[in-house]
């Protein structure tokens, strides 16, 4: 499986931003993806996922923010994320695999920041 991270950038605190990943190859064998992040001197967290059947899971600094959504078709899964603050700054990377937590495959990280 291969993974393709596009968007990310730059925004000021308040706005909002998308980062999607397009998966490639043994798409069969992914049952959910998600998408983590790494913040400077932080651990990589796991900030949303979604599984093949639609179910959610948002970690608790982001709920009510970043919507995470897919497009079995495209295979792509995308993350909404709105209302940013500087501390949503990070390299965000997409991941799939296997239920219930996203990690076998990853694609390159993009780079999120979010200037006061």
């Amino acid at each position: 499986v291969q993974l393709q991270a596009s968007g990310g950038g730059l925004v000021q605190a308040g706005g909002s931003l998308s980062v999607s990943c397009a998966a490639s190859g043994r798409i069969f064998s992914i049952e959910i993806m998600g998408w983590y992040r790494q913040g400077p001197g932080n651990q990589r967290e796991l900030v949303a996922s979604i599984t093949n059947s639609g179910a959610i899971k948002y970690a608790d600094s982001v709920k009510g923010r970043f919507t995470i959504s897919r497009d079995n078709a495209k295979n792509t899964v995308s993350l909404q994320m709105t209302s940013l603050k500087p501390e949503d700054t990070a390299v965000y990377y997409c991941a799939a695999g296997r239920w219930p937590v996203p990690r076998e495959y990853w694609g390159q990280g993009t780079l999120v920041t979010v200037s006061s």
